[in-house]
This record gives C-alpha cells, sequence and structure tokens, in this order.
C-alpha cells in the first residue's frame, strides 16, 4: 500500500489493476475509430517555418548562411540578422541543414511542419579552424557545445515529446542517458552518477531554479512530475558532469531548458487531455517586435482518487507565461513567470484510510519564478543579465493512526538574484568568458517533530522551532578557452562561491576540460575539477548548530572518446572518478550521510533525514566511479531512431563512524534501450527497455527493527519493463489532431521498489511499482 501511495502523484494509479487488461484493446479502438471519423477531410499545405543561425559561442547571427530542406530542392539564404523562413512547405517531417563558411554544418531532424502551426528552427553553429578549401566538412545531426565538452546531451522538444513512458516529461525523457538512474517508477529524482537528488541545477531560459518538479521534497530537486510545459520547450541540454565553471552551488549535473518564442505570424493554440492532465495552450504576436507564449493546466487525479475511494487526493494546476521583446537585431528582452499549485487532501473516514495515510507525509506547497533577461549582442561577444525571483510555500503533515500530528512544518524560501554574464572572442582560437551574481535570500518557517523512535532505535527527540533568516550568496568565475594546433581545444576557469550563513563562507573552484580531435569523426575529452555546493536552507534552518557546516565538495575527473559512425550515428564511452568531501553526516545516527536522502518525501519511515534535524558535521566522505557507454541514431534518410546506454558504476560512502558503506543509490548496472520507426508524417512507433540491478536496503529483523551493522547490506531485485507507444496525427486545413497511446510497463512486470515493516501484520512488506499501465493523449493544435 505504501508504493501506491508514494506514487500517487503521478498517474501510475489511475486505475485498479484488474481493469487494466482492457485498456490496450480499447485505446486500439479509439484511435481506430478516429482515424475512420477523420478520414474524409483534405489535408492542406503547411504554415509558416521559420528560424535563425547563429554562432554557437557568442549567438551573433550569421548572415547569408545557407539553409535547406534536406532531399529537396528548397532552400534560402539567411538575412542580416541571421533570419530565415520557408512558406510553402506540404506538410510532413523534415531534415534542415545550416552551413556557412568558417562553421561546422549541422542537419536538424524531427522538424514537424503542420496546418495552423508555426515551426521554430534555432541552428547554433560551432566555428571550426579547418578551411573550406583544405576538406570538405560532413554536416552532423550532433551539436557541439564548447561550455559541456564532456557528459552532455542535447534533446530536442519533439524527441523528448515522443518517449515511451516519459508522459511528455522533461525530467523522464532526460533518464535514459548514461549516469542516470531511477528511484521508482513514479518519481522525477534524478540520481546521478551516484549523487543525491539534491546536487541537481535546472536553468530555464538563463534563470537558475531550484525545482522544477510538482509535490518537491524540501532540500532536494525532485517530485512526481515536472511543472515545465514541454511544448514550450525548445531543447534541454543535459551534462552529468565536466561541466564548466559558469554553473556553480551544485556537484552533480546541470538541465539547461530552453524555451521557446511564440509565433509571430498569428495567435495560435492548443487544447490538451493527456494521462493526467488537461490544459491550455495560447501564443501569439503582440507587434511586429514582440511575441507571447501562455499556458494553464490541471491534473485531474483528484476526481479519479476521491470515486476510487483512495485514503488521500492530490490536486495541482501550473501556469506558464512568456513574453519576448526585440527591439533591435543586438537586443532581446525576455520575461518568464512558472508557477505551480500543489494541494493533498485527506480522507480518514475509515481505520484502513487512518492508518495507511500515517504513513504519508503529506506536502501541499505553492511555488514559482519569474525572470527578466536582457541579451546584447556585440561584436564578437555576447552579454547577458538576468533579475531572477524563486518563491516556495512548504506546508507538510504527517500524523499518526490517532490523527494525532507527528511532523508538522510550514516554511517558505524566497530568493531575489542578479546575475550578469560576457563573452567575447578576443581572437579566432580565443574565446574569455566572465560572470558575476548576487542573490538575497529569506527563509522563515515553524517545524514541530513529536519525539519518536526509528526503526534503528534512534530517539528522535522532540523538536520545535521557528526561524526567520536572511542570507547572501554570491559567486563569481573567470574562463579562458584556446584552440591550439587546430586539433586541441583547452579550455581552464575558476569559481569562487560565499554564503554567509556556514562556517566556512568562501569557496574555490578550479576546472580544465581538453578537447582532442583525432579526426573529423571522432574526438578524446578529459576534465577535471573541484565542484562545491552550499548546505540546503532547511538543514540550516531546522538546527541551529549545523550553521557549522562547510560547502559540500566533489572532485571530479572525466575522461571520454567519441566518434561518429555516420552523420547520423555516434558512439560515446566515458569513464569518470568523483570523491566527494565535506559531505553533512549524522552525529545522532552515526551511519547517516546526508548523500542518502532526498528520494521521496522523507516522512517517518525515513526518520524525516533529509530535512537535516539532527546534528550535522562536514565529515562524511564519499567516491563514484563507473564507466558508461552511449550509442546514438538520430532520424535521417533511414526513418529510424534511438538510444542505447549502459553504465556500470559503484557508489560508497563513509559517516562518522568511519564505515565506507554502499550509497543508498549505488546500482552497479543501469541498461536503457529507446527508439522508434517514423514511416511517414502519420504514424510513429516506438518503445524502450531498462535494466537495472536493485538498488541497496536495509533489512529488518523479525520484530520489524534494522541495524546501523546491517545499513545497505542487501539489494532489492533487479527491475526491468517494457514501454509501448504508438502516436498518430490528423493534419486538417488550419489544425492538426494529435494522439498517442502509451503503454508503461508492458508486460506487467511487478518491480519491487522498497521494503518496510508492516506494524498492523509485524511482518516485512513488499511495495512494488504499477504494473501495466495504458494512457491515451489528445491535443488539437490550431
Amino acid at each position: 500500500m505504501q508504493s501506491i501511495q508514494s506514487n500517487c502523484l503521478t498517474n501510475s494509479n489511475l486505475v485498479s489493476r484488474r481493469n487494466l487488461p482492457l485498456f490496450p484493446f480499447l485505446g486500439l479502438m479509439f484511435l481506430l475509430l478516429l482515424q475512420h471519423s477523420l478520414a474524409f477531410g483534405q489535408p492542406a499545405t503547411a504554415s509558416l517555418v521559420q528560424g535563425h543561425v547563429r554562432d554557437g559561442t557568442t549567438n551573433e547571427p550569421i548572415p547569408g548562411a545557407s539553409v535547406s530542406v534536406v532531399g529537396t530542392s528548397d532552400g534560402v539564404r539567411t538575412d542580416i540578422e541571421g533570419h530565415f523562413r520557408f512558406s510553402s512547405l506540404a506538410t510532413g517531417m523534415y531534415r534542415i541543414q545550416a552551413s556557412s563558411v568558417g562553421y561546422k554544418p549541422l542537419i536538424k531532424s524531427d522538424i514537424v511542419v503542420a496546418p495552423g502551426k508555426q515551426t521554430e528552427v534555432v541552428f547554433l553553429l560551432t566555428p571550426t579552424s579547418v578551411e573550406l578549401s583544405e576538406v570538405v566538412v560532413t554536416p552532423s545531426y550532433f551539436e557541439e557545445n564548447p561550455a559541456t565538452p564532456v557528459s552532455s546531451q542535447t534533446l530536442s522538444n519533439e524527441e523528448i515529446r515522443r518517449a515511451p513512458g516519459g508522459n511528455e516529461d522533461v525530467v523522464r525523457a532526460i533518464a535514459v542517458l548514461p549516469g542516470v538512474a531511477q528511484t521508482s517508477a513514479g518519481r522525477n529524482d534524478l540520481i546521478v552518477r551516484g549523487g543525491a537528488p539534491s546536487e541537481n541545477l535546472y536553468v530555464v531560459d538563463g534563470h537558475e531554479v531550484p525545482n522544477i518538479n510538482h509535490f518537491g521534497t524540501q532540500g532536494a530537486s525532485g517530485g512526481p512530475l515536472s511543472f515545465v510545459n514541454l511544448d514550450f520547450v525548445r531543447d534541454v541540454t543535459f551534462s552529468t558532469g565536466g561541466f564548466g565553471v559558469k554553473y556553480g552551488d551544485r556537484l552533480s549535473s546541470v538541465t539547461d531548458i530552453n524555451m521557446k518564442e511564440g509565433r509571430s505570424d498569428r495567435i495560435g493554440g492548443k487544447a490538451t487531455l493527456a494521462a493526467s492532465q488537461f490544459g491550455f495552450n495560447l501564443e501569439g504576436p503582440v507587434n511586429r517586435n514582440s511575441s507571447f507564449l501562455f499556458s494553464a493546466r490541471r491534473s485531474y487525479l483528484d476526481f479519479v482518487f476521491k470515486a476510487a475511494g483512495f485514503g488521500f487526493v492530490p490536486e495541482y494546476w501550473d501556469f506558464l507565461g512568456k513574453y519576448i521583446y526585440r527591439p533591435n537585431a543586438k537586443n532581446e528582452i525576455s520575461v518568464i513567470n512558472i508557477g505551480a499549485l500543489d494541494k493533498v487532501r485527506f480522507f480518514n473516514d475509515t481505520d484502513d484510510q487512518r492508518y495507511n495515510n500515517s504513513q504519508v507525509l503529506g506536502s501541499s506547497q505553492n511555488q514559482y519564478f519569474s525572470g527578466v533577461l536582457w541579451q546584447h549582442v556585440m561584436k564578437e561577444g555576447v552579454w547577458n543579465n538576468a533579475l531572477t525571483r524563486t518563491y516556495v510555500d512548504y506546508d507538510f503533515l504527517q500524523t499518526d493512526s490517532l490523527l494525532q500530528p507527528i511532523f508538522t512544518s510550514q516554511s517558505k524560501e524566497g530568493e531575489t538574484g542578479l546575475r550578469s554574464d560576457v563573452l567575447r572572442r578576443i581572437s579566432p582560437t580565443t574565446t574569455i568568458s566572465a560572470g558575476i551574481q548576487g542573490k538575497t535570500v529569506l527563509t522563515d518557517g515553524a517545524l514541530v517533530l513529536r519525539g519518536l523512535q526509528t526503526s534503528f532505535g534512534d530517539s528522535l527527540r522532540l523538536t520545535q522551532t521557528d526561524w526567520r533568516d536572511r542570507a547572501f550568496k554570491s559567486s563569481a568565475y573567470f574562463q579562458l578557452s584556446h584552440n591550439m594546433m587546430k586539433q586541441m581545444t583547452a579550455s581552464l576557469g575558476g569559481r569562487l562561491d560565499y554564503f554567509d550563513q556556514i562556517r566556512t563562507k568562501t569557496a574555490v573552484s578550479p576546472r580544465l576540460s581538453l578537447t582532442y580531435s583525432l579526426s573529423e569523426q571522432s574526438s578524446v575529452t578529459l576534465s577535471g575539477g573541484v565542484y562545491r555546493q552550499a548546505p540546503s536552507y532547511v538543514w540550516i534552518a531546522s538546527n541551529p548548530a549545523n550553521r557549522d557546516l562547510a560547502f559540500l565538495r566533489a572532485d571530479q575527473v572525466v575522461l571520454g572518446y567519441e566518434k561518429r559512425l555516420r552523420p547520423d550515428t555516434r558512439i560515446r564511452i566515458e569513464g569518470y572518478l568523483k570523491k566527494y568531501r565535506d559531505y553533512p553526516a549524522s552525529l545522532d545516527r552515526s551511519y547517516l550521510v546526508l548523500a542518502n536522502t532526498g528520494a521521496g518525501f522523507g516522512g517517518s519511515r525515513e526518520g524525516f533525514s533529509s530535512f537535516g534535524l539532527d546534528r550535522l558535521s562536514s565529515v562524511g566522505t564519499g567516491i563514484s566511479r563507473g564507466v558508461e557507454l552511449l550509442i546514438q541514431k538520430r532520424l535521417s534518410e533511414i526513418r529510424s531512431y534511438g538510444i542505447a546506454s549502459f553504465t556500470f558504476g559503484r557508489t560508497d560512502f563513509t559517516g562518522i563512524d568511519g564505515k565506507k558503506r554502499p550509497g543508498s543509490y549505488d546500482q552497479r548496472m543501469i541498461m536503457n534501450i529507446s527508439g522508434g520507426y517514423v514511416p511517414n508524417a502519420k504514424w510513429e512507433f516506438s518503445g524502450k527497455f531498462r535494466y537495472g540491478t536493485g538498488a541497496p536496503y536495509t533489512p529488518y529483523d523479525n520484530v520489524g527493527k534494522q541495524s546501523a551493522a546491517s545499513y545497505n547490506t542487501k539489494r532489492i531485485p533487479d527491475f526491468h519493463s517494457i514501454d509501448l507507444r504508438v502516436d498518430r496525427r490528423w493534419n486538417r486545413s488550419g489544425w492538426t489532431l494529435v494522439t498517442y497511446l502509451d503503454i508503461q510497463n508492458a508486460y506487467n512486470h511487478q518491480n519491487v521498489s522498497s521494503y518496510n515493516w508492516n506494524e498492523r501484520e509485524q511482518k516485512v512488506e513488499e511495495n512494488t511499482d504499477i504494473g501495466i499501465l495504458p494512457s491515451i493523449g489528445i491535443s488539437a493544435e490550431f
């Protein structure tokens, strides 16, 4: 029952298992009937396809670049602002190529052209030192990111949308990439190379955001599902390590989300009914120099859960708005606001409901972030200035079976930050970048924990505290990149971070990366550096003794080799070593390091460990090492695509008692194989297979006790599943209907997610993720 409750905030349990086998058949019948009902309309030619071609380093427009539709005679040149457009492409799916002298040509696939829809395509071309007279440069389907030369992958909007089992969720789509583990089928916690969910940074349109998930875990960055509307996402770049000094205050990963701009031709929109929510989008021009985006979505899980008799009901709203204004070719101002309203309601009408609800930490919260970004493009450079405001209002409650509170916490975390970054190419082979940032932080709240004893025999004392703190964070960085011998690029930089609420207030992080091109198709990369992260606000606020903590530290080295087998296919292998130092470890629970917390909602069964209630000391250490393999093919003239990733790794942490133990997210082997086939512009078929060895857990004895001596000594069984998906498009005059049928865990394997002790029945309870789960999505674009 606990597994059902912990996953309830997704679409994982919309239907009882006894009814599930009917849904694939009903879904297929629905699609066939819908196809028949629309079969007599006449498809129309498509709307506008437009975009920009820019320098991938400085973001300068590239005038006169050649842009062509691969496989056709259609081609145009960009204007003085780097802009291009195609106005007569028929409905279908295309590949578009951009090239210019001095740059590596790039092909974008998965360009969907549909009636009533404006399609935006942005090319960021990489400068090359190879003269065209020396050699013909083969176009590539893969973007190069000089800021993150290792462990980095960019996914387009279409690649994320069609991912089987991904629920059109940004975070779930990147879970198939190397180095990423999944804690359970119902959670979006990113576990990157053995690190905790609190070690991941999200950047949305240039603004740093603490979390992008509904019902987020305080002090971490996970949750059940993302509140960023994929319809307005242009692409996502995900880095699992080796990122440059521009990014800081995180140890493991950066997820950089670039949002689209509103259409420029006319007002358009989209209505959607998906597996767990319905919503409406609107976009269009404000005047010739500006445009807007807006969306509102609401879950309907509360209606389904209440009708099914669940003891508690989650509901949420989310909203997105963006405005962009270009007064001229060199300046761009964008304003973005994204908000989420999350609420959990409990029903305690029966003894079973009261008992089951007593195992759950209820989490209701409101959150938003707002930002203004001014980008100024200058000769051989770019200057970005961002003003960002983030705010989260948390309300946690857990009661016992008699409805007496065990834990309550109401708190607010607000950040207001100003950031300025400049990048300048000072010679054809040398680029410098620098930036500064300052944040004012206000946190306030009140927390009450009733004294209780954990299953480890630890006594959590009565805790009652309230706080209202003002803090200040700042950072500065500088990086120099130089191209040597036309084959090697070196980047050397350093970063300084400051946080005034802890003992050691400053931290220095030097970093170096090298890329050596063996040929046009292959390269070797090496990255090494120090990564620092300030302790989470709640760890400091919940126990004043924790102000004695230091910055968390990870020293990382990554060595990689990449080869393009074809323009649309590449293979990459990387080895990594990550050593943790100064990690908060509990002085009260000698086995506990906070690197082993943050996935899930952090309730009584976890001893509320993710909240940092214990007295903590920066003495925890750890080591993570492994090898990753990525094989990727993008859609091309061969009408199939796919990603295969394999991760072999190990992670250990050492607490205050000096004993090295496997980390709670130490999955030794993870395999993902995902791919699809696109026979034409109407149909698409895809699937995903996922396998992983089980994560560690601490066993219970015959009276429900756990011991520090056996902490993380056992492993849950290996997990595996297959997700299947079929997409169908109907193009009609001025609008398009898009439908899909997605079947998660198609062969209904009962994957064990955890073990818990059932107090009522006095036995160990096996919790499993959801079995087979079909879902249907319908959207109309106009």
